[in-house]
Order: structure tokens, then C-alpha cells, then sequence
């Protein structure tokens, strides 16, 4: 089975509005089993229209229009719906007592216009929406088209609590429906191609090909790399299985290097693994800018175990409030190993803290040296057994260094409470 997404509106053509309709559909059709394998974007003109619904509504079992419902001049979805499928507009009554409620309810007289949004083709059904334009319903040929609204609120709405329903039960007896269900694991600290020369190819695992497929896809952002594992089966419980034997697999590969089995950010991951083994910390920046220990504070109930974090900026406050030694800064410098572990046991010992981490760095684009190029960052880290520091040399732009900088800050305090090795 497949489905495909036609997203309709000059607004989405000239970057004025980012299509967030097409990815909620994407997925929702996945969850069923219905998978989308095309989506265009066509502007509001009826022959461009007209043609998508003739190259995608006869080759797929479900088609999904979005946009153009509206009651104004531009918005002309509707007459080529019917059009396409040789059917009058005709009032839906239900639905044009539905719109003069909304407005009643307004104190707001209703405009002639809104009337046409009762019009619907005859050949259709309308779905409830909680805005004046309802979804329109076309089931024909044993294929499934239906329009919907292009504000994502009211899209939503019509697609829980009306289509999605509908295309379960339509197509729950279909033999060639599949289960598909899928898993996003985090990573983080190695490099897209390293991840995957370590992963190696997972449909090695033990499966039966005709019942059952595994796809695993890397998503690299800016120094992360997700991996998602996609299973396609029979039934749910073929599909969990093998779900659960590839995420094994991964695990005994690369688990040093995820960070999340369930989508929960790095610093939620950190923050769980801190409570549990009840340990404190605090924090010293110097290049992120307390970028740190916004992401740590950003998780609900951090107090738990985040003390403190001190932005220094300067060597006069990485002196005064951390006592780093003058001495360190003069022979070194402020972007430095050395510097960095003080920073560190500085954090830890002002604050009372198990642990301290540190960043120093240069984020650009000023400030580099021969020796000391953009991108390069010192982390450190210090608890009651061990300081250390390590480098890391990333991009030249600003913005981005403070972000990864933070990043990998939190990633070596990551696997250093798990007690895993911190070079690749």
C-alpha cells in the first residue's frame, strides 16, 4: 500500500510558509502502514492543479490535498476537485449551520462568502473540522482522496479524529498492508562514516525476507547522527522482534556513542544518569556563554542536581571567581589544557559539587592564532579522582562552535559518568 501529499498554496512556493502539514501527514500515514512515497507542492493555479491529481490520484491508494479550502479568490481547491472528478458543488447543510455557529458564537456577522465553504462536491463526504472548512472525502475505485484544510490546526483535527480513523478500518483487511514501526536512536562524538563502518549493515540480522524488512537510515545535524530503524512486517509482533534485534545489534556496535533510545534530548539523558547515581554538578564557560547551563536548566526538575554555572569570560573573572592561576594564563594562555582543568576544579570546588566541567575556547570569528585556530575548544572536566582536559576543533562559524562546543561538553560529562572511553 501507498499514499501520496499534494500541498497546494503560492505561499509554500515562495518560502513564506515551511510545510509542516506535509511531515505530521508523513508520519501518521507511516503509524498506519500507509507510507508516503511522493509529495509535491503545486501553487494556487487551477491547470497546475489539475494535472497533480491526474499523475497521483491513479497510482495510489490514498491521496492527501492540502490547502485552498479557504473562502477567498485564491483559494480554489475545491472547484478543482470537482472538476477533476465530474461532480457539482452542492450546500452540505450540516456543514453551513457549523459555519454560521462559529460566527454567532463571534458576535461576528457572516460574510456571503462563507457560504461557499458548505459547497462541497456531490460526489464527496465532509468532515467535521472546528474551523468553517471541512475536509472533503472522496472514496472511489478503492482509492481514498481527501482534501484538507492548510492551517495545521484544524489539518490535525480532521485527520485524528476523522480520516485516520476511517483509513484503519478501510483498509485493516487488505493483504497487502504491512506493520511498519520504527526507532530513532541519538548519537553523538563520531563522524557520520565512522558510524556507519561500524555499524555495518543490519540486515544481517536473522529474518525472514518474506514477511519481514529492515532499513536503517543516518540523519546527520550538526555533529549528531540519528539513526533510524525502520521495520516492515506481517504483524506487530514479527515487526517488534525484529525492531528489538536490530536495536540490539546496533547496540553491541556503536552503544558507546548513543545517547537515546526514546528521542530524549542529551541533556535529559545526562540529567537521568546524574539522579540516579546522585551526584552534582556545576559548570564554567567561557566561550558558550552559558549555553551549557541553559540546556541543563532547560529540563524539568535539574535542580535535582545542577548547582551552579559561571560564565568567565574574561581572564580577570577566570582568575577572581575561579581561581585559575595567573600564572596558568600567562604561560598558556586562556584557550589552553591547562586553563581548562582549572576552570573545571574551580566550577567543582566553589560550588560543592561532584563534578565540574569547563569550555574555553575560540568561537570566531576573531581571536585565532597559528596555534590556536577558530573552531579549536578546550573541555574539561574534574571530580575528587581525576582532572583532565581534550581538544576539539570544529567549524568557523560562531553560532554554530557555541552550540556543538556545548554539545561535546556535555557528551564527555556523558560518558564519563558511564565509564566510557572518551577517545574514538
Amino acid at each position: 500500500m501507498n499514499s501520496a501529499i499534494i500541498s497546494i498554496g503560492d505561499e509554500l512556493l515562495i518560502g513564506q510558509v515551511i510545510n509542516t502539514n506535509a511531515s505530521y501527514l508523513s508520519a501518521k500515514l507511516l503509524e498506519i502502514g500507509i507510507p508516503v512515497e511522493k509529495i509535491i507542492t503545486l501553487p494556487d493555479d487551477e491547470k497546475e492543479i489539475l494535472n497533480g491529481f491526474k499523475s497521483v490520484f491513479p497510482k495510489y491508494d490514498v491521496t492527501i490535498v492540502t490547502g485552498g479550502l479557504g473562502p477567498t479568490h485564491d483559494d480554489i481547491t475545491k472547484t478543482c476537485i470537482a472538476k477533476y472528478f465530474k461532480s457539482k458543488l452542492v450546500i452540505d447543510e450540516k456543514v453551513l449551520r457549523h459555519v454560521r455557529l462559529i460566527f454567532k458564537r463571534r458576535r461576528m456577522p457572516m460574510p456571503e462568502t462563507n457560504n461557499e465553504q458548505a459547497m462541497i462536491p456531490a460526489i464527496a463526504a465532509a468532515l467535521p473540522n472546528t474551523g468553517t472548512a471541512p475536509g472533503i472525502l472522496i472514496d472511489k475505485s478503492g482509492k481514498v482522496f481527501c482534501a484538507l484544510p492548510g492551517v495545521p490546526r484544524e489539518m490535525v483535527h480532521i485527520m485524528e479524529s476523522s480520516l485516520l480513523p476511517y483509513l484503519v478500518k478501510k483498509y485493516k483487511t487488505r493483504k497487502d498492508r504491512r506493520v511498519i514501526i520504527h526507532r530513532t536512536l541519538h548519537t553523538i562524538g563520531i563522524s557520520e562514516s565512522l558510524l556507519y563502518e561500524k555499524a555495518g549493515n543490519i540486515n544481517e540480522i536473522e529474518i525472514n525476507k518474506k514477511t519481514s524488512e529492515v532499513k536503517l537510515a543516518f540523519l546527520p545535524s550538526n555533529y549528531e547522527t540519528r539513526l533510524r530503524v525502520l521495520v516492515t512486517a506481517i504483524d506487530i509482533k514479527t515487526a517488534q522482534k525484529e525492531l528489538n534485534s536490530a536495536i540490539e545489534k546496533l547496540k553491541s556496535r556503536v552503544g558507546k556513542y548513543i545517547y537515546s533510545y526514546d528521542e530524549s534530548p542529551l541533556p535529559k539523558a545526562i540529567g537521568g544518569i546524574l539522579r540516579k547515581k546522585k551526584l552534582t554538578l556545576s559548570v564554567a564557560e567561557s566561550c558558550t556563554g552559558g549555553l551549557i547551563a541553559s540546556k541543563i536548566t532547560d529540563i524539568p526538575g535539574s535542580s535535582d542536581y545542577f548547582l551552579e554555572g559561571i560564565i568567565s569570560y574574561s581572564n580577570e573573572a577566570k582568575i577572581k571567581i575561579l581561581d585559575v592561576k595567573e600564572e596558568t594564563l600567562k604561560a598558556y594562555g586562556a584557550v589552553s589544557k591547562q586553563t581548562a582543568i582549572e576552570m573545571a576544579e574551580g566550577a567543582r570546588k566553589r560550588s560543592g559539587a561532584d563534578i565540574g566541567i569547563s569550555t574555553t575556547g575560540i568561537a570566531g570569528p576573531a581571536g585565532a592564532s597559528k596555534n590556536k585556530p577558530v573552531g579549536l575548544v578546550w573541555i574539561g572536566y574534574s571530580d575528587k579522582n581525576i582532572s583532565f582536559a581534550k581538544d576539539f576543533y570544529f567549524t568557523k562559524d560562531r553560532l554554530r562552535n557555541k552550540e556543538v562546543m556545548s554539545k561535546m561538553a556535555l557528551e564527555i560529562l556523558r560518558r564519563k559518568l558511564l565509564s566510557i572511553t572518551i577517545d574514538n
